[in-house]
């Protein structure tokens, strides 16, 4: 479990960038809390958190069930796949919203193949 728990950390670890360049965006274009009204860079730095966090219950509960019932290392690898995925889905937000969609669709196939792998696993128990 141990590869699972690092797995852990950078999901968590690219939660807080998320909300690191959320509160950024926030000082740089100068908007108030708890005013979520701003110019269009501010506002995708606001979705990209919320999203994000969004994501997490459907990344962290499968990460440990799949862990738990097929293996560390198949769960740390969706787990990091899906840190990949939304690292690039964030990368793409903040220059364009049409430039996510990639980023979004590779943390959703991890998420997949979590639950999947989570499935798996039970069947064989």
């Amino acid at each position: 479990m141990l590869l699972t728990a690092w797995a852990t950390l950078a999901i968590l670890g690219v939660y807080f960038w998320t909300g690191v360049m959320a509160g950024y965006a926030r000082v740089k274009y100068k908007v108030p809390a708890p005013s979520m009204d701003g110019p269009a860079a501010f506002q995708s730095a606001q979705r990209v958190q919320a999203n994000t966090l969004e994501q997490l219950p459907i990344v962290i509960v499968p990460l440990w069930l799949c862990a738990l019932y097929l293996g560390d290392a198949w769960a740390a690898a969706g787990g990091m796949l899906w840190c990949a995925g939304r690292v690039a889905y964030a990368l793409g937000y903040y220059r364009d919203p049409a430039k996510r969609e990639i980023g979004f669709v590779l943390g959703m196939v991890a998420s997949a193949l979590l639950i999947g792998g989570t499935a798996v696993g039970l069947m064989m128990h």
